[in-house]
């Protein structure tokens, strides 16, 4: 199996950098109440400064959503939508340790972070325009079509994973209490992506250590290398 972003969308949005985790040994009874802690403090400490939508990073998402197509105040990236409850209601819901570590990194860097379980993925997953003829199933269970071109994560099967590139995810591959092997993405477009997202990743990668005692596989991918074979 692996994951990459299509050579189309390298060319359409070359500010693009992302990177990838994969991670085995997933339980739901991690312990990381402590850990998400020190990122809620420190997305309360960015947001004192300024709102979630004067962030560069968040500001980098909104110019791609409009590139898209999209209203931006609308459809909002991950983070953004994390971001925005977070200033509201000085909490994220628990959901399951790993999704909760991650949504605490995300807001603390202001970054999309998705979560796949990978045993819910069909052969390769693959960021790419839709053609239509892909579903998509909600939260709520309803099976949605993508609208051609949209930005989807699709897999061999033509099952849609995400919507709208970083705004919404399917409840199909949403990590669970049973969930125990993972594909994590991080994706970002302002000017120091390049230096952030790694940076993000290595954080993660050290969560999962300290929390689950595994090591994840990790990758950078840029339009030179933009496969990450798991």
């Amino acid at each position: 199996m692996y994951f990459r972003h299509s050579n189309e969308m390298w060319n359409e949005f070359p500010d693009l950098v992302a990177g990838a985790l994969f991670v085995e040994g997933i339980t739901a009874d991690a312990a990381v109440a402590d850990r998400i802690a020190k990122f809620h403090a420190k997305a309360e400490e960015r947001l004192a400064i300024s709102s979630e939508g004067e962030m560069l990073e968040i500001q980098a998402w909104r110019r791609t959503f409009s590139k898209m197509g999209l209203k931006p105040t609308q459809y909002r990236c991950a983070s953004e939508a994390l971001l925005r409850r977070f200033r509201q209601e000085k909490s994220l819901p628990q959901l399951h340790p790993l999704v909760d570590i991650c949504n605490a990194v995300s807001i603390a860097f202001a970054i999309p972070v998705a979560v796949f379980d990978l045993a819910k993925i069909s052969g390769d997953l693959e960021v790419r325009h839709a053609t239509g003829r892909e579903t998509y199933l909600t939260f709520a269970g309803e099976t949605e079509h993508p609208e051609q071109r949209e930005v989807i994560f699709a897999d061999s099967a033509e099952r849609a994973h995400a919507r709208r590139w970083t705004n919404r995810q399917s409840g199909l591959s949403a990590v669970r209490g049973d969930t125990r092997s993972v594909l994590i993405v991080a994706e970002a477009m302002h000017d120091s992506a390049s230096n952030d997202v790694p940076r993000l990743i290595a954080t993660i990668a050290a969560e999962l250590a300290v929390a689950w005692r595994v090591k994840a596989k990790t990758e950078l991918l840029s339009c030179s290398s933009p496969r990450f074979d798991l």
